[in-house]
């Protein structure tokens, strides 16, 4: 954006926002006594929503106290995985390099309420408006999007968008809760049951062993539904670098995305998520990623494969694989084998990787 779009407040926000009411110094502070713009300026926070009690909690109680630790401000799971990889968060040089690089990621109240997320240089959306529901294209695909807003619209080349998007048009919100976004769970996003889940209520609750599916009945709690119905490849990052240049800036690095479709066994299998087979993707990860700061800072990487469970959001009812069924048994190309992981990460990926596919089948049942 350029710099005018990012600070520009309309004329709308000062005649019918209520969040104009107070006047601009109650939450961002500054001088009202002076027509100098240095003195004007004199203690003014510009993003407020860091420290949300004050600004929004005065008013927000109830959402504030649960956003406060949320996964979307706090990023547990960025803390979680650090851990069980061996990070000591107790240690200068990891604490320094999880509070420059991982930290800007995070987003508060004004990020998805009032601005593009600090994390894609901020700007105001709608000329300061607070929008209550926030702005999906924006604010979730600006943050998700190589990934998942992608996958979701169908903006990789020759893979369909996701039937959820091309046909019904459903927007994030959709399927993506208020207390989703506003979680406060410590763990990872994957502990508990999935949410949203394919089959919650409302959605195709009705697909189960006995619905008249050969299909569902045969792999029903051994093939997550992804596995079957994803239209295609999805994007897989790899070998995240991380420093600060001759200037002292911090950055990041990545060697160029693929384009993936691999089938692996579930390195989170739990009863929540019973599945044997899985989709997987790999992950901006490598035991190198932090030492700029210092070396051997994440002693345990292998306790966690590069290659995740993933869950595609480019979904279709028919699918190349699901056409047939040894469009998927005996196709050695979709499954994740020891060759297609580097020799450094084969430990990491020792309980996803496939050492016997699904036998080709000699009769079909349709």
């Amino acid at each position: 954006m350029e710099v005018w779009e990012k600070v520009l407040v309309s004329q709308e926000f000062l005649e019918e926002d209520i969040h104009s009411e107070p006047g601009c110094i109650a939450c961002h502070g500054g001088q009202s006594e002076t027509l100098n713009k240095d003195e004007a300026h004199d203690g003014l926070v510009a993003k407020v929503s860091a420290s949300p009690d004050e600004p929004c909690g005065s008013c927000h109680v109830g959402v504030v106290e649960q956003v406060r630790d949320s996964q979307h401000r706090m990023q547990h799971g960025y803390q979680e995985v650090l851990k069980d990889r061996g990070a000591d968060f107790t240690i200068p040089e990891m604490a320094t390099a999880y509070t420059t690089h991982c930290t800007s990621c995070h987003a508060d109240c004004g990020d998805c309420h009032i601005s593009r997320p600090s994390a894609l240089d901020g700007g105001l959306i709608s000329g300061h408006k607070v929008k209550r529901v926030a702005n999906v294209n924006l604010t979730c695909g600006g943050c998700h999007g190589a990934r998942i807003a992608d996958e979701y619209k169908g903006k990789h080349e020759g893979i369909p968008a996701s039937a959820h998007w091309k046909q019904a048009g459903m927007p994030c919100t959709k399927c993506h809760t208020m207390d989703e976004y506003h979680n406060i769970s410590h763990g990872t996003r994957y502990e508990g049951a999935p949410k949203p889940s394919c089959t919650q209520a409302g959605c195709h609750e009705n697909i189960e062993p006995g619905d008249g599916n050969l299909q569902h009945a045969i792999h029903n709690n051994t093939v997550s539904c992804q596995v079957c119905h994803a239209a295609g490849e999805y994007k897989s990052c790899y070998n995240c670098h991380t420093g600060r240049d001759e200037q002292d800036i911090p950055y990041f690095t990545t060697d160029e995305s693929e384009m993936t479709f691999k089938i692996g066994h579930n390195p989170i299998q739990s009863e929540d998520r019973p599945w044997d087979w899985v989709l997987v993707r790999h992950v901006p990860a490598t035991s190198e990623i932090f030492d700029f700061y210092g070396e051997g800072l994440l002693p345990e990487f292998d306790e966690v494969p590069t290659w995740k469970y993933t869950t595609p959001h480019n979904m279709q009812r028919i699918t190349p694989q699901n056409e047939s069924c040894n469009n998927c048994h005996g196709q050695d190309d979709l499954f994740l084998m020891e060759s297609d992981v580097i020799d450094e990460e084969l430990q990491a990926n020792r309980d996803v990787i496939v050492t016997d596919i699904p036998a080709a089948r000699t009769e079909v049942s349709e």
